[in-house]
């Protein structure tokens, strides 16, 4: 238990030594912490901008923050919302008449509430770049016509990117403007959000950035492409720093005015969004584009967590608030193992600044009788692994099967095998690095079978048993 009558310093000291010992063991070139409480703030930055042409990162180094930008594209539709110009349940076939989806029943059903809470079921990863030119977006949203159902419209939560393909296109209807320059007009600009950029945008690149990095072998390399395209700008392009990131979130966490006292948005409409819509399974509740998760029960206060992390090629992010706390932590890396840095950070800011930790759950061992109707093959486009049974537990042999950042890149190396846990009827928990302390769950057909299995967010139907 650490002392409580720890200073501000002292905690943010900690938290950093913390940081600077995970980088030193998983190699992680660079990264960015920002943090603030109560009206004080802190940042720091570490190590190199990148392995080739390196400069020191600082607190104003920039990085791709990935998925985080869904949470940006979320709160320009409810600026919509509050002005009017678009309804959540209305179905997107009203704005986009010539839109087309795979499944008929869902081509007329889908409405911007779906999209907003990943509820829209069908394989929601693709990526293309559709060039730098304005119609980037629209081409993508044509394609996404082409990707299989895989639940009922509605019926579960998995995480999906293209659905926010669709969201930034209809900004762009709704608007009449590019994405970018919609989300600069309406959000960036009014909240002072002054090193937050799209690319391409060569403002951007006059300002010191960092490369992504990735490990092949055990030799850590600089990851190209490092651009994602601009039809996912709206998806996960937000190019940022953490100072910029703390003013965001302290936007959220406030009455819908900015910091120089401009009336921006209702903060009835900001608290909408941190409402839990659907069950996220092991990565908590969402609301609209923010996940939400609690502390271990039985503790003093129940404090709720607001958050998203983001990915890139080689780079990875999260951001978390507590408005209870008037807290908000923030932290950017340059590297793809820095996936386990970002897990680690909210437990650590809740044991160092609250005394507080995340649920634990007991796991328990099956025999293997038990384990065999978990046991096969999943599969999606971008993603597969198949589970064997040993000791009681689930094996995870990941598959790498390509396709991001573009249709044709190639395969990643492997990731390591992962033993998961049972901790509950249906759900695992991730023993082993990159994987620990991820929750997962098994959802069932009508017969009961194990039908899917929800990893990294995303629910892989069982192709064999």
């Amino acid at each position: 238990m650490l002392p409580l009558e720890m200073l501000p310093d002292q905690q943010f000291q900690l938290l950093c030594e913390r940081i600077r010992a995970e980088m030193k063991r998983l190699k992680i070139p660079g990264a960015a912490l920002g943090l603030a409480l109560n009206g004080q703030e802190f940042s720091a930055g570490f190590g190199k901008t990148s392995l080739e042409h390196p400069l020191p990162v600082t607190p104003e180094t920039l990085f791709q923050a990935g998925s985080i930008t869904k949470t940006f594209t979320g709160t320009l539709l409810m600026r919509l919302v509050e002005q009017g110009r678009l309804e959540l349940d209305t179905p997107i076939r009203k704005i986009l008449p010539k839109f087309k989806m795979s499944d008929h029943e869902v081509e007329k059903h889908l409405t911007t509430r779906h999209l907003l809470t990943h509820t829209g079921g069908w394989i929601g990863d693709y990526f293309e770049t559709f060039g730098d030119g304005d119609d980037a977006l629209q081409k993508m949203v044509k394609r996404i016509r082409k990707l299989p159902q895989i639940t009922p419209l509605g019926q579960a939560w998995s995480y999906n990117n293209t659905g926010f393909n669709l969201a930034g296109r209809i900004i762009e209807i709704v608007t009449g403007l590019p994405y970018e320059r919609a989300a600069r007009e309406l959000l960036l600009e009014p909240l002072g959000l002054e090193m937050t950029f799209f690319f391409p945008n060569d403002i951007m690149i006059t300002h010191r950035f960092v490369s992504g990095h990735k490990k092949v072998g055990k030799k850590v390399q600089v990851a190209r492409p490092w651009a994602i395209g601009r039809a996912g700008n709206c998806v996960g392009g937000i190019i940022t720093s953490v100072r910029d990131l703390l003013r965001y979130a302290h936007f959220h966490m406030g009455n819908g005015t900015t910091a120089a006292g401009q009336a921006l948005m209702q903060a009835e409409t900001l608290a909408a969004m941190r409402v839990p819509q659907v069950d996220a399974g092991g990565r908590g509740q969402m609301g609209l584009t923010w996940f939400i998760r609690h502390t271990a029960p039985g503790q003093a206060e129940d404090l709720q967590i607001y958050g998203h992390g983001g990915a890139t090629n080689g780079q990875q992010a999260a951001l978390h608030f507590i408005p209870q706390k008037n807290f908000v932590v923030a932290l950017l890396t340059n590297s793809d193992e820095g996936g386990i840095l970002t897990d680690k950070l909210l437990q650590w800011v809740l044991e160092i600044y609250f005394g507080a930790a995340l649920p634990s759950p007991t796991t328990v061992q099956k025999t293997e009788e038990e384990l065999t109707e978990y046991t096969g093959r999943y599969d999606l486009p971008l993603s597969s692994f198949e589970l064997s049974a040993e000791n009681g537990i689930l094996r995870c042999k990941d598959i790498p099967r390509g396709g991001f950042p573009t249709p044709d890149s190639p395969p990643n190396p492997p990731e390591p095998d992962v033993r998961f846990a049972f901790y509950d009827t249906d759900r695992v928990i991730g023993l082993d690095e990159p994987r620990l302390g991820a929750r997962c769950e098994f959802l069932r057909d009508a017969n009961g079978q194990i039908s899917l299995m929800r990893l990294g967010g995303r629910l892989h139907p069982k192709i064999s048993g």
